[in-house]
């Protein structure tokens, strides 16, 4: 996996769907968002990694579909997770899907960061 910060990875922040309606986040700046649900094991052993991405001047969170019925499977179509969308001002600018089987990796992880560390 890519080095981690010396910061101390806190607590992701679950964002609600409403705030990722219409395949935009209905926020400023640059944000890597990790859609994940609680059933999957390869997104129990990502989000640790994830978030200690956390201090590299962009933003993470996490957006729950542990549920098949949340709408962000059909919104975002997602097939596997975890998936990562990295967001700058709202629209999303690079993606990364899981592989079934395996999820993400620290290849994948390294091309998150390079994406959302890249400028506008």
């Amino acid at each position: 996996m890519p080095a981690r910060s010396d910061a101390t990875p806190r607590a992701l922040e679950t964002l609600a769907p409403a705030e990722l309606e219409g395949n935009r986040l209905a926020r400023k700046g640059t944000w890597v968002v990790a859609f994940v649900a609680d059933w999957c094991p390869f997104c129990r052993e990502f989000l640790p990694e994830f978030s200690g991405m956390a201090g590299r001047g962009f933003e993470l969170a996490r957006a729950d579909v542990t549920s098949y019925d949340s709408a962000l499977w059909d919104d975002y179509r997602i097939d596997v997770v975890p998936t990562v969308v990295v967001f700058r001002d709202g629209n999303a600018i690079f993606r990364v899907d899981g592989r079934l089987g395996e999820g993400l990796d620290e290849n994948d992880l390294s091309k998150i960061v390079r994406a959302a560390s890249s400028p506008p």
